[in-house]
């Protein structure tokens, strides 16, 4: 009886001692297991693998994948003389070719220095047709978005009223999606007659669509306990990592590479450029994203109400007006480098340009992808989460592959 008590009080002081390693529950651990998720969403078109490593219900790490895509547009582009390169730009983030078009045709002009050479007009249907991709763009965005977290009807609603947006730029360049529209030195065509009264009606007929959509979704309680302090991107990561866009402005800073270099006609307009500020949860969260992208359309709106009503009244339609008369036959500038960006719908598009001097075709020409930059910033804001909320933070992101692996 003595032994098996002495024998039992050892027991117990083993269990005391041991306890810190193996009997701790905080210090628990269960199985691992390695997932591959994706893809979840259109834009990623199979080829976006995620490894998640989980713990149960828990992510523990995740290690995105960026390639196999394989577009090749840089070598195609180094192949290519300047004004051929466009319809391969169109491809890179193919729901916002306009503003691909706009930031690369800007980059060209600057380097052979005719971009203060370009007519008032043109600047302007640039950055018409430009907002109006732009909308389209968040419309995909946040459609599919809300699509991945499970409500179907907003998507609907978006897709109903980017269809007007891309029959408009249809007409306007003969191309639904891939337009080769924005030309170096111009436009490939002045807009068709009555475009500009079309996009004030298109103003007038979706802002009370945008602010159904705001109250369905922006306001929505399930929305916002989906959203609201889930993928918090602190400023100084987002930085860090190089974001832009609203990925970027999501975590609180008015960084828009439209007021920032006020390039082309921007700075003689009125516009707002809207951040995060944690309105329903922590500034930087998913639902900041997407409130910003939201928002992002409202300014928009103003933009083309504005340039529309510029071009009806200052730059009217002239027909000695050539958009072509300043494109040149062929683009050889001085032997340099040379970097150009502008402000897509996913943040800053960037080119960089090698010229010899003797060749109207580039010897290097490196796209600087903001799809990219802000998707590597996934594994750092998602170690913790729910792996439901791994789906959140990965459509607030907003990726177009084409770009990623360009």
């Amino acid at each position: 009886m003595e032994k098996r008590q002495v024998q039992y009080q050892f027991d117990e002081q083993h269990l005391k001692n041991s306890s810190k390693n193996f009997y701790d529950p905080s210090k628990l651990r269960t199985e691992e297991m390695v997932l591959n998720l994706g893809p979840h969403h259109p834009a990623t078109h199979g080829v976006l693998r995620v490894e998640v490593l989980t713990d149960g219900e828990y992510v523990v790490d995740v290690t995105p994948h960026l390639g196999y895509l394989h577009r090749c547009f840089e070598k195609h582009a180094e192949n290519l003389n300047f004004q051929q390169i466009i319809p391969y730009v169109d491809r890179m983030d193919y729901v916002a070719s306009m503003n691909s078009e706009h930031a690369f045709a800007m980059g060209v002009e600057k380097m052979m220095g005719i971009d203060h050479k370009i007519p008032k007009r043109v600047e302007y249907i640039r950055v018409l047709v430009a907002e109006l991709n732009r909308i389209a763009s968040h419309f995909i965005a946040v459609g599919t978005y809300v699509l991945d977290i499970g409500a179907t009807t907003p998507f609907l609603w978006v897709m109903r009223d980017r269809e007007h947006i891309l029959r408009m730029l249809e007409w306007a360049s003969g191309a639904r999606m891939l337009y080769n529209y924005i030309w170096v030195g111009g436009l490939y065509y002045d807009v068709p007659v009555g475009f500009e009264e079309r996009c004030l009606e298109f103003v007038n007929y979706l802002k009370p669509k945008l602010q159904e959509f705001r109250e369905m979704i922006i306001d929505n309680k399930i929305f916002v306990e989906r959203t609201a302090n889930v993928g918090v991107l602190p400023l100084s990561t987002a930085i860090d990592y190089a974001c832009s866009g609203p990925v970027l402005r999501g975590s609180g800073v008015a960084h828009d590479l439209r007021r920032v270099d006020a390039y082309s006609v921007y700075p003689e307009l009125d516009f707002d450029i809207p951040v995060g500020k944690g309105l329903m949860g922590s500034v930087g969260d998913c639902w900041d994203r997407t409130y910003v992208r939201v928002e992002e359309c409202w300014e928009s709106l103003k933009i083309i109400e504005q340039s529309a009503n510029i071009l009806l009244k200052e730059h009217k339609r002239d027909r000695t007006f050539d958009p072509q008369a300043l494109v040149p036959k062929k683009i050889r500038p001085k032997a340099m480098d040379f970097y150009a960006r502008a402000e897509g719908p996913k943040g800053e598009l960037g080119f960089f340009m090698r010229t010899n001097g003797k060749s109207d075709i580039p010897e290097r020409l490196k796209a600087r992808s903001c799809c990219f930059c802000n998707l590597s910033v996934l594994p750092e804001i998602s170690k913790g989460v729910l792996l439901s909320d791994l789906i959140a933070i990965m459509g607030s992101i907003d990726i177009i592959m084409g770009e990623v692996d360009r």
